[in-house]
């Protein structure tokens, strides 16, 4: 059998270790992790290897040059104008490939035993057969459902936190027949996980997954790197050192010198022709390459050296990673998560603080000390996006200098000359981080359109207006008082899709920011009719003279934010006797207590006026809470079911749009109106473009997230939602306590339990092989379905935080007890099962 060794990646996230090498030729224990992979081919049986190259190819050719010091045979490919993928690259060397095949990521450290998943194949009669592994945290791999057979029944590449449904992961490894590839077309980019495995899949083709025992690290960023060293180290990998073991757990190559009062603590890997001093110290998990010199009391603990370095006297180095040929001066000190690009010179006593990376050929003066990357900007993580947009605290994560730079990205993925608008709240930290944006946005030549401060339905129906490809909007965060929310929309005014987030995220983190020329630079032009454009489309979807006749009065709470601005300029074009409540701009962030106190207000003058209702305008005018004529509040699953019975009720045979938690009560409203009811993933986005791709949608989201009104424009609208219930009140000529009594009678009960990240997806896919298929349903988490369609239990992960969340659903509150108490129990158990099987000294 032939194995195709995919080396063209250029290893964007290992930067700046691999900005002048491949990432296959990155060394674990001193050794390419290309040759690892050589030599576990070899060790499996597989002596012909096609290996395919792009980025720097002459690099590998070099080393390996036709195989045969490492015991096989070698050809290469090189992709010569772009990149093909991973699958179109192996599709342009069809005509080496006429009998089965292996396919083999070059960076990834393992150590499977390669044999055995061919020997499965071989006896499933599989078209392609996946090799499997099972990982503590899924999301930025392809997690993979199997049957008890090993067929693939659902595959999902790299899912949001909220998506997992499993812990079993595809490890880039596949054992092919050659037919597969005539589903791929010629000279086009195309991915196995992408392209070429749902289309099999599609056409029913025997695809397996096999799950492999052993060792397996994707070396995709920094961190996984430093593990897959410490591992290797630590022999928790099957790799081949290529020095002795002098003693236990420590290895010298050839024509090292170490000085006999140097302290080495195992285990510790030394190269060859090396020189270590007087008194130095080498703690557990050093590990140094060839022709490296450490000068006398030097204290190394953990670092990985590059061959070619020099450490002087006294230098500190702690976890840190020192690229080839680095100069690290006297008494000079590298803290943890510091890498240092090759050819680096690091001055006397100089201090590089935890987490910064240098680039090639850099130059740090004696005494100086480094707390941001020596390029353009700084980094803070490996994701920018959460659940909803960029959060952060404010003016700690979410600084000026991290939204230049955060603009600039963003910027980047856009045409140069692309206009955006851009808004925000009324609070001086949202002005700030606005205006940093905007510059961001026209370093890279960006114009932008300024909206100022508005509200967030307001900006996006003003993006369905103009000729723009996208807006941003900065508030504070609705959920926690000192964060700042930064939202991007696309050109409908829809929340981004997760592709163009990881764009963005590879264009910052990669630093691969456009510069516009003096004369391209953006512009910015400021916007003073958004508040009318949005009000025109408003009154087009209203019944203008029902509103202006309808003589109800209304008591509106815009809890001090800058829909106050808006709302009231819009009813008063109707007549609406409208009492209104904190409308005048607060800078300070207001705390849930704060919010609470003023909703019970807001019920005492609902009452003592005898008006029609209240509401209190939450998020910037995308949520509300509502008040009835008695002062009562209607919030959370009451409202989703309110709004969906009143929008029905004026829409028969409409569809309801909501996230896949919701009760079940809007499935009974749904069947009272022959209405139809679409759950989709409890993320925004996904309740956006659900709204706008299916038909004869009348109303989206729920009393949690706010309601969309699709034909308005795609986000949530508060303001909208008032003026909207408002009409159909009159229309109906009734109050909403009457209509409150006539909504369906649901026990829905929630918990949450805290859940860390490592354990998620391995009780996804505990709670997916411990249910029948038939009783499944993978929307997003793991909803459990009973025999009655009406009871349902879903396991929901948090997108953001270490928890997740348990919702039962039935006409029965008994059922409801019963079975949250014992699902509670099992999740919670297991919780503590996998806790204790995956709690491990550390390194």
């Amino acid at each position: 059998m032939r194995a195709v060794l995919m080396a063209g990646g250029s290893g964007t996230r290992l930067r700046p270790l691999t900005c002048d090498l491949p990432k296959p030729m990155v060394p674990i224990l001193n050794r390419p992790i290309a040759e690892h992979i050589i030599r576990l081919l070899k060790r499996n049986g597989i002596t012909e290897i096609i290996i395919t190259l792009h980025y720097l190819p002459d690099t590998l050719r070099d080393y390996f040059q036709d195989g045969q010091d490492f015991g096989v045979q070698i050809t290469y490919v090189v992709e010569q104008d772009q990149p093909l993928g991973t699958a179109g690259c192996v599709k342009n060397i069809a005509d080496l490939l006429d009998s089965s095949f292996l396919v083999i990521s070059g960076d990834s450290v393992t150590d499977f035993e390669l044999k055995a998943a061919i020997q499965f194949h071989q006896h499933r009669a599989a078209k392609a057969t996946l090799v499997l592994t099972r990982v503590p945290n899924p999301l930025d791999f392809g997690v993979v459902i199997i049957d008890s057979e090993g067929r693939v029944r659902q595959f999902l590449e790299k899912p949001s936190a909220s998506e997992v449904f499993s812990d079993t992961v595809n490890t880039g490894t596949y054992i092919l027949e050659p037919e597969v590839l005539r589903y791929l077309p010629d000279n086009q980019e195309s991915d196995f996980s992408q392209h070429l495995f749902p289309r099999l899949l599609a056409q029913a083709e025997p695809v397996y997954g096999y799950v492999a025992e052993g060792y397996w690290c994707d070396v995709g960023h920094l961190e996984a790197y430093r593990q897959a060293q410490y591992d290797a180290l630590h022999r928790q990998v099957r790799l081949e050192y290529g020095y002795p073991e002098v003693r236990t757990g420590v290895w010298i190559g050839e024509n090292s010198q170490i000085d006999p009062s140097a302290e080495i603590h195992p285990p510790v890997l030394i190269g060859r022709n090396c020189r270590v001093g007087a008194r130095t110290i080498l703690e557990a998990g050093t590990i140094i390459g060839d022709n490296v010199t450490v000068g006398s009391d030097a204290d190394l603990k953990r670092p990985i050296i590059w061959s070619g370095a020099t450490i002087g006297d006294e230098a500190h180095l702690r976890a840190c990673t020192v690229g080839r040929g680095v100069q690290i001066a006297r008494r000079a000190s590298v803290l943890e998560g510091v890498v240092i690009g090759s050819l680096s010179t690091v001055g006397e006593e100089a201090h590089i603080s935890p987490g910064v990376r240098v680039w090639p050929s850099k130059q740090i003066e004696p005494g100086a000390t480094l707390n941001i990357n020596l390029i353009w900007g700084s980094m803070a993580q490996r994701h920018l996006f959460g659940q909803r947009g960029v959060a952060g605290l404010a003016n700690i994560d979410i600084t000026p200098e991290f939204a230049v730079k955060l603009g600039a990205a963003f910027g980047s993925t856009l045409r140069p000359g692309s206009r955006v608008t851009v808004s925000r709240d009324q609070r001086s930290i949202s002005r700030m981080v606005s205006r940093s944006l905007i510059a961001g946005l026209m370093s890279v030549g960006v114009h932008v359109q300024n909206l100022e401060s508005t509200a967030i339905p307001v900006a996006r129906s003003v993006i369905l207006a103009m000729d723009v490809v996208g807006g941003i909007h900065v508030r504070l965060h609705p959920d926690r008082a000192d964060h700042v929310l930064i939202e991007f929309f696309d050109g409908h005014g829809i929340d981004l899709s997760k592709g163009r987030e990881k764009k963005i995220e590879a264009a910052y983190f990669k630093e691969d920011l456009r510069r516009a020329a003096i004369d391209e630079i953006g512009t910015v032009t400021p916007i003073s009719q958004a508040i009318s454009t949005y009000a025109a489309a408003f009154e087009q979807h209203l019944n203008l003279t029902l509103v202006a006749n309808s003589q109800a009065k209304l008591v509106v709470d815009y809890v001090y934010a800058v829909s106050g601005a808006v709302l009231p300029q819009i009813l008063s074009k109707f007549n609406c006797d409208a009492v209104v409540l904190n409308a005048s701009l607060r800078k300070a962030a207001l705390s849930r207590q704060e919010r609470e106190t003023m909703l019970v207000q807001l019920g005492q003058v609902v009452q003592a006026l005898q008006a029609t209702f209240g509401a209190q305008v939450l998020a910037n005018g995308e949520q509300l809470i509502l008040v009835d004529e008695v002062g009562s509040p209607i919030r959370g699953d009451t409202l989703t079911a309110l709004m969906a019975h009143m929008m029905l009720t004026y829409h028969p045979r409409g569809t309801i749009v909501v996230p896949v938690q919701t009760s079940g009560a809007v499935e009974d409203i749904a069947r009272r109106h022959d209405g139809q009811v679409i759950r989709t993933k409890a993320n925004p986005t996904a309740l956006m473009e659900a709204c706008q791709t299916n038909a004869n949608v009348v109303l989206g989201g729920s009393g949690e997230m706010g309601f969309i009104f699709p034909k308005l424009h795609p986000g949530f609208d508060a303001m909208f939602c008032i003026a909207k219930l408002l009409e159909m009140l009159t229309v109906q000529g009734r109050s909403l306590g009457p209509i409150l009594t006539e909504l369906p009678r649901v026990c829905h009960r929630s918990v949450s339990l805290r859940c860390p990240w490592a354990v998620k997806g391995s009780l996804m896919r505990h709670l997916v092989e411990t249910t029948a298929t038939d009783h499944l349903e993978l929307i997003d988490g793991v909803k459990i379905l009973a025999d009655n369609p009406d009871n349902w239990f879903l396991v929901l992960p948090d997108a953001g935080e270490p928890l997740v969340h348990l919702f039962a659903n039935s006409h029965n509150r008994q059922w409801v007890d019963n079975t949250m108490a014992r699902y509670q129990s099992e999740v919670q158990e297991f919780i503590r099962k996998e806790q204790d099987t995956k709690e491990s000294p550390a390194l």
